[in-house]
């Protein structure tokens, strides 16, 4: 890839924004806290391009965090990525958020297993285990809704690190199945930055070929959705797609 690429993760309580010639990022900025997504989101991404002097139709494309996790989150992280990919006419992809954690904690180990789990609340993570090459990423377990202990039985082989904050929350779960404490969020990279690096492997992601009609992968509907879901049994018209 010639050009420069902007990424975008908001699906947990980090929102991050990069912008480089992938894998590296040259710039980026992230905040913490949901409730700041939807007002700091476009300033972290003019910040970003900022600090290289670039607009964004200067830009090669635009590469988004697919989730699974936050649904107000990711519909913010969305947003931004399709109106920049449809105003400047950009390619635009999707990574899977939990690979990106995953990443982050195996800058070090090379091409062993490492998985990542977000809390999703009700007792389950989103999770998903990964194997990381020099050129392509192995998807051992996809991003799915499950416990920890679900995780560990579907699991072809046992990670050498689990990150996230569904990790950190189910921490002793997780000491016991691969016998290490697990890697807290804030222990890893901004995840538009793993973005980046992770953007020309193999098997890393999806081409949005309509971005208009597009959704991320959210994991599980939003509480909303899901009281409607129930009261009316049945799914909710276009409703987004779940994980897994």
């Amino acid at each position: 890839m010639s050009g420069e690429w902007l990424a975008i993760d908001t699906a947990t309580e980090i929102a991050s924004v990069a912008a480089g010639r992938p894998p590296a990022a040259q710039s980026g900025a992230h905040v913490q806290g949901t409730r700041r997504h939807a007002a700091e989101i476009i300033r972290l991404v003019d910040f970003a391009l900022s600090r290289l002097g670039i607009r964004p139709g200067d830009l090669e494309g635009v590469v988004v965090g697919d989730g699974p996790g936050s649904f107000t989150g990711l519909r913010i992280g969305w947003a931004a990525a399709k109106g920049l990919a449809h105003e400047a006419g950009l390619e635009l992809r999707a990574i899977p958020s939990l690979m990106a954690a995953a990443a982050g904690a195996a800058l070090k180990l090379g091409a062993e297993p490492v998985a990542a789990c977000f809390d999703a609340l009700r007792g389950q993570v989103y999770g998903a285990l990964y194997v990381f090459h020099p050129d392509r990423v192995e998807t051992l377990v996809a991003p799915s809704v499950l416990t920890v202990a679900e995780l560990a039985r579907v699991a072809p082989m046992r990670p050498r690190m689990v990150a996230g904050d569904g990790a950190v929350r189910y921490g002793e779960e997780v000491a016991r199945w691969i016998g290490t404490a697990p890697v807290p969020p804030e222990s890893l990279p901004p995840a538009a930055t793993l973005l980046l690096a992770l953007l020309e492997r193999e098997g890393s992601g999806r081409t949005i070929g309509d971005p208009a009609t597009a959704e991320p992968v959210y994991g599980r509907p939003a509480e909303a959705q899901a009281r409607w879901e129930a009261r009316h049994g049945r799914p909710l018209p276009d409703s987004p797609r779940p994980a897994g």
